[in-house]
């Protein structure tokens, strides 16, 4: 499209383009008729129709399948790779009834056949297709009613539908082979059919509890972020030794939620362009997860030596990966591109991150994933071994677990190791006993060390104070100086 203040191109320049562009066109089409066959030909032919001319899905489908009663005759029965439980639809022709607010209502599918001409192609010259819609009727005194009311109803109950139905999708950057790709080609993905829930996390109570009731807050304030003009996101930080059930807690929050996960990698990333590319391709309803934060770029815009170095290169463009970029987008003006979207970072050492992270508004719900607990004991015990009662080595064991550091996946590893039950907890009793002797052990020879750098440092101490100071003194008047030696 073309602008008053844009120089119009000339009428020969036109003509010119378009002769090329049609020469070009013959020449393929003619070297496609001769060596294409001609089955192969329609077949291409009629996929790239179907691509391009297909109906979008109808969310009514999802609406009505549960409206369907025994007086249905025919019924149509699918499964998508993507959906998680068989599809039950009408077929043409079928009725199905509807009461809304005491209103009676009739839809009626109905599937009308057409042939569309096709001259560029003439070995196929004419197109068959299939219009797919639904009739709905009712008493004409209720039209505001069902327009204003019933129809954004059912609008809404399809969509909730069709979320329960979603196959959760992990996203990461690039492409995976036989991956769907997403919905954009940056990001590739997979069927995320991770098996962890908040019930089968064996973190503290409390806790588990409080972040259940913190995502259920954020998920229903849409018009609370809405009126007090924030971003509808919310970030967690994950913080804790390897084993204690990050990965696994974010796995739970996506089942619980029924959100998508994108896993970013910022060291494959090089500037902040491609962040921001990254980002605004992700979807509403979603998490996006940055692993080990602090060992997963180097961000040098926060040292003296980055300043210098964009001072001798001010004249070429930026293209390093900032700490400001991915602030920006966590909550500057970037943050608003999107809704209903959870940021997470993991990290190993809370300590070594940038405290510019850390504030209220970026990360708002510090989360510490620690070692085993008596009580995340009890529960790997009834998930794994199916122990819900006591058990002669519960006393044992748990004495020994607030005595020793073990994680979560220490102990679930080593529960999955033998058959039965006293077999198992009897492994578990020994792994513990070796655990803490290993601990005290390490813990003795830094005690030794310390004694020891203490010992040293006392002694030079007292060499000090015993060496003679020598200090010379110059008497006032007429006397010459004297020399004093103090120790």
């Amino acid at each position: 499209m073309f602008t008053m203040t844009e120089k119009m191109p000339s009428p020969t320049s036109v003509l010119s383009a378009y002769a090329s562009f049609a020469g070009s066109m013959m020449f393929v089409r003619s070297i496609a008729n001769e060596f294409i066959p001609e089955q192969l030909r329609t077949y291409l032919s009629s996929a790239f129709y179907n691509v391009f001319t297909r109906n979008p899905s109808l969310l009514i489908f999802v609406f009505l399948r549960t409206k369907i009663t025994p007086t249905i005759n025919r019924l149509r029965i699918s499964k998508a790779p993507r959906d998680k439980n068989v599809s039950v639809t009408i077929e043409k022709g079928q009725e199905i009834l509807d009461v809304y607010e005491e209103i009676q209502l009739k839809w009626r599918y109905v599937c009308a056949a057409s042939e569309k001409a096709n001259p560029n192609d003439p070995y196929q010259p004419h197109i068959k297709s299939e219009q797919k819609s639904f009739e709905l009727s009712f008493d004409k005194r209720y039209k505001d009613k069902v327009l204003e009311s019933y129809i954004p109803y059912v609008l809404r109950k399809s969509i909730e539908l069709k979320e329960e139905n979603k196959v959760l999708k992990l996203h990461t950057y690039g492409s995976f082979y036989g991956g769907d790709g997403g919905n954009s080609g940056v990001w590739g993905s997979i069927n995320l059919e991770h098996p962890a829930t908040f019930d089968t996390l064996a973190m503290d109570p409390e806790l588990k509890q409080e972040l259940m009731e913190d995502l259920e807050r954020f998920v229903n304030r849409r018009e609370f972020y809405k009126k007090v003009g924030k971003a509808w996101k919310r970030g967690y930080l994950l913080y804790g030794p390897p084993g204690t059930g990050k990965s696994s807690l974010i796995a739970a929050m996506a089942n619980y939620l029924n959100f998508d996960i994108y896993d970013l990698e910022l060291a494959n990333l090089q500037s902040n362009s491609e962040l921001r590319s990254l980002l605004v391709a992700t979807n509403n309803r979603s998490i996006l997860v940055i692993e080990d934060i602090d060992c997963s770029t180097d961000f040098k815009d926060r040292d003296t030596e980055q300043q210098a170095e964009q001072y001798y290169n001010r004249y070429q463009p930026d293209t390093k990966l900032t700490l400001s970029g991915l602030l920006n987008f966590i909550d500057g003006l970037w943050s608003s591109c999107g809704d209903e979207r959870i940021i997470i970072f993991t990290t190993n050492h809370k300590d070594k991150l940038d405290p510019a992270l850390l504030r209220p508004g970026r990360m708002d719900m510090h989360i510490h994933m620690s070692y085993c607990t008596p009580k995340g004991f009890r529960l790997l015990a009834s998930n794994y071994l199916s122990v819900h009662k006591e058990h002669q080595l519960f006393g044992e064991i748990e004495q020994l677990i607030e005595e020793s550091q073990i994680t979560p996946a220490e102990v679930a590893e080593e529960l999955m190791k033998r058959e039965g039950v006293d077999k198992s907890l009897g492994g578990l009793v020994e792994l513990l006993k070796r655990k803490k002797t290993e601990q005290n052990e390490v813990k003795d020879e830094e005690d030794k060390g310390t004694t020891n750098e203490e010992q040293k440092r006392q002694k030079l101490e007292i060499e000090v104070v015993k060496r003679p100071i020598r200090t010379n003194y110059r008497g006032r008047g007429r006397g010459r100086g004297m020399r004093l030696r103090r120790w």
